[in-house]
C-alpha cells in the first residue's frame, strides 16, 4: 500500500473513530479446550478477583462476628490463595513473584515507565496488575539519572509548557504524591538568551508561556547586565528569565520515589530484557491495509532474565517506555518492518550527550542564585554547589554526532565547542578547568525532536511514551498521568496530548519544539 493512501485514510477518519481508538479494553477469548477449570485463565482470574472484592465489601459493612445461614464465620472462612490474587510463578527475585499474566506491562523502568506504574497503581490499586520490565535496575546508563534534572516552562509548544507546569506542581507537592522524597529542588530559574535573529521568537514564546500560567520576564541587554553583572551581552539583544517554578532537582531521587511508591502500591518490577513479542491471530479484526483475517495482535513479551533464562508474560496492554532504546523495542513488534500502518518505524534512537563539571575561581563569577543560562548557540551552564563548580554542555551539530556504542567523554569537544562560548559570555570562565564529566543518552526523536505519547495506530493494545529528546525527566509526572488516563478512562482528561501521538508521523505533521537544549 502506498503511504500517501494511508495518510488520506487517517486524515479522513471521523473524529468519533479517533476517540474510539483511544479507548483500550481487555478482551477475553474463551476456548473450548481451555475452560474455567484452568485457574490461570484470564476469565477465571477475573471472577476470583470479583469474588474477593465482594468479600471485602461485606467485611467492611458487616460486624466481624456476622454469619448467615449456611455460611461460615468470617474468622473461620478462608479463601484459596489463587482466589485472593494470581500468584504466578516464583522467579529469581526474593521479594517478588514472577507474573506470567498481567493487565498492563510497561517496557522500561526509567522515569517515564516508573511514573506510568505509579499513576496506574495510585488510581486503580488492586484493580490492575502492573508489571514493569527494566533491564538495568542499577540505572548506571539510564538517561533519567544522567540528566541535569532541569525544570522549565520555556518551551514553544503549549503541550510542553502545560506538562512542565504540572511537573512543577508535582514537585512542589512531592510528599503528597510519593511520600518522603527529597528532590533538593533549586528554584533559580532559567535564562534563555537571544540574538537579533531569535528575539521575536523569544518574545512570542514568552507571551504564550505566561498566558498558560508560567511567570517569566523579558530583559533587554542593559537590563540583563544590571541583573546579572557577570554576563557579557555581546551579540545578545534579549533574554527570558523564569521567575517561578523553574530550576533543577535530583532526578535519581525522583526515579527512586516513583519506583518505591509503585512497588508499595503493588506494581511488580522485573529485572530482565524484552527480546521478543509473541502474537495471537485475531481473524475477526480488520485493519485498513491488511488482507481480511490476517491481523495479529500483540499477546506476550519474551523476557531474558539475568541468568539467561527466557520467560514470557501475557498482557492486555503494553506500554513502550524504553527511552533511547524504544526504537529497537518497537522493531520487535514489527513496527517499521511490516506493511500498511506497520511500515513506519518508531523514530527514536540514542544520541550521546556530554556534561562537563568545571570550576572557576575567577573574579565576578556567576553567584549562587544564577539561573541555568542558555546561549543562542545552545551552550548552557548552571551553578553546582558552593565550591565554584558549574555544570555545562552543548548538543552537537548533526554532522558531529558521536558514536553511541559507549559512554566515553570527548574532552576535546569541550575545548573546541563549549569553552569558547562560556568564556565569551562570562569572563570568569576564561580560566575554568574541567574537574569531572559524564555522558548520557538522549532518547532522540529524529522526526521532530518531541515526545511521542499515545496509542499506536495499528495495535489496539500498544501505547507509546518516548522520544522526549532531552526534556523528558521534567515531563515524567504529566506523561505517566496521561498514559494512565488513556488506559483507565480511554482518553486524555487533564492535558490534551493528542497532537503528540504516533499519527502525526504517518500523516507527516511534525510538532517542532524550538526550545530544545
Amino acid at each position: 500500500m502506498q503511504m500517501s493512501h494511508l495518510i488520506r485514510v487517517l486524515l479522513s477518519r471521523p473524529q468519533s473513530q479517533l476517540h474510539a481508538r483511544r479507548s483500550l479494553t481487555t478482551s477475553v477469548t474463551f476456548h473450548k479446550n481451555k475452560g474455567l477449570e484452568n485457574e490461570n485463565h484470564p476469565l477465571t482470574r477475573t471472577l476470583n478477583v470479583l469474588k474477593n472484592d465482594m468479600k471485602k465489601v461485606r467485611d467492611f459493612f458487616l460486624p466481624n462476628n456476622w454469619t448467615s445461614k449456611g455460611t461460615e464465620t468470617t474468622e473461620t472462612s478462608t479463601l484459596n490463595n489463587n482466589e485472593k490474587r494470581f500468584e504466578g510463578e516464583k522467579g529469581n527475585s526474593s521479594d517478588d513473584v514472577f507474573q506470567t499474566h498481567c493487565d498492563v506491562l510497561v517496557i522500561g523502568g526509567g522515569g517515564v515507565g516508573s511514573s506510568v506504574a505509579f499513576w496506574l497503581k495510585e488510581k486503580a490499586r488492586d484493580g490492575l496488575n502492573v508489571v514493569v520490565v527494566e533491564r538495568d535496575p542499577t540505572y548506571v546508563r539510564a538517561s533519567t539519572v544522567l540528566s541535569v534534572g532541569g525544570l522549565r516552562q520555556q518551551f514553544s509548544l503549549p503541550e510542553n509548557i502545560q506538562m512542565s507546569l504540572f511537573g512543577a506542581e508535582f514537585i512542589r507537592g512531592i510528599k503528597d504524591y510519593l511520600g518522603d522524597v527529597e528532590l533538593n529542588f533549586t528554584p533559580h530559574g532559567y535564562l534563555t538568551l537571544a540574538s537579533e535573529q531569535g528575539a521575536e521568537t523569544l518574545k512570542r514564546n514568552s507571551r504564550l508561556q505566561n498566558e498558560l500560567g508560567a511567570r517569566n520576564e523579558l530583559l533587554n541587554a542593559s537590563q540583563l547586565k544590571n541583573k546579572f553583572p557577570w554576563i557579557s551581552t555581546e551579540g545578545i539583544v534579549l533574554g527570558c528569565h523564569g521567575l517561578e517554578q523553574e530550576g533543577w532537582f535530583d532526578p535519581w531521587a525522583l526515579l527512586m520515589g516513583y519506583r518505591r511508591k509503585a512497588k508499595e502500591l503493588g506494581a511488580h518490577f522485573v529485572h530482565g530484557e524484552v527480546v521478543n513479542f509473541e502474537f495471537e491471530e485475531h481473524s475477526e479484526v480488520i485493519i485498513h491495509g491488511n488482507t481480511e483475517g490476517d491481523y495479529q495482535a500483540l499477546d506476550k513479551v519474551v523476557i531474558q532474565m539475568p541468568d539467561g533464562e527466557r520467560r514470557s508474560v501475557k498482557f492486555a496492554i503494553c506500554v513502550v517506555a524504553a527511552g533511547a532504546h524504544s526504537g529497537e523495542v518497537a522493531k520487535l513488534a514489527r513496527i517499521g518492518a511490516g506493511r500498511g500502518l506497520l511500515q513506519m518505524p518508531l523514530p527514536v534512537e540514542p544520541r550521546k550527550r556530554y556534561v562537563y563539571v568545571i570550576n572557576s575561581q575567577g573574579e565576578n563569577a556567576p553567584g549562587l542564585c544564577t539561573p541555568l543560562t542558555i546561549d543562542p548557540d545552545g551552550t548552557y551552564f548552571r551553578r553546582d554547589g558552593l565550591a565554584g563548580n558549574y555544570l555545562c554542555g552543548r548538543s552537537p551539530n548533526s554532522d558531529q554526532e558521536p558514536a553511541t556504542d559507549n559512554l566515553d567523554v570527548d574532552h576535546s569537544y569541550f575545548e573546541t565547542d563549549v569553552w569558547p562560548t562560556l568564556a565569551r559570555r562570562c569572563k570568569a570562565f576564561e580560566s575554568a578547568k574541567v574537574v569531572s564529566s559524564w555522558a548520557g543518552y538522549y532518547e532522540y526523536n529524529v522526526y521532530d525532536e518531541n515526545g511521542i505519547i499515545g496509542p499506536h495506530p495499528y495495535y489496539n493494545n500498544l501505547l507509546i511514551a518516548t522520544g522526549f529528546s532531552g526534556h523528558g525527566i521534567q515531563h515524567t509526572p504529566a506523561v505517566g498521568r496521561a498514559i494512565c488516563e488513556l488506559i483507565i478512562d480511554g482518553r486524555f482528561r487533564t492535558i490534551d496530548l493528542t497532537r503528540l501521538s504516533f499519527d502525526r508521523i504517518i500523516i507527516d505533521r511534525p510538532m517542532l519544539e524550538t526550545n530544545i537544549v
